[in-house]
């Protein structure tokens, strides 16, 4: 049990690590909104299951609040990039609207 929590703990930081590093390097608004949806959620969700599974293990029970944490993440981490995406290409779009009555 303990090598299965240690690999997911390392899983977790993993990706939550090349998410974050996405969300610095990467050029520009959609592209950074690509690294913080999916690895940062792969690796948030790992870390929360390897936590759900350590208090399982030491406490009698399931220990549940993490498994609920972890899908209301799934659930709304593409939610909420797609609304940023569609926000974006909104703002783009005025901006060009705005460009072309100026000129």
């Amino acid at each position: 049990m303990e090598i299965l929590i240690a690999t997911l703990v390392f899983i977790g930081a993993f990706f939550t690590l090349v998410g974050s590093i996405g969300l610095v390097k990467l050029p520009d608004f959609f592209t950074r909104l690509h690294g913080p949806t999916k690895a940062t959620t792969l690796g948030v969700g790992a870390l929360l299951i390897a936590s759900s599974l350590y208090f399982s293990s030491q406490h009698e029970g399931l220990s549940l609040h993490e498994i609920l944490i972890t899908l209301f993440l799934f659930i709304t981490a593409p939610i909420s990039a797609h609304i940023m995406a569609k926000s974006a290409l909104h703002i783009k779009k005025n901006e060009e609207k705005k460009e072309r009555l100026d000129a």
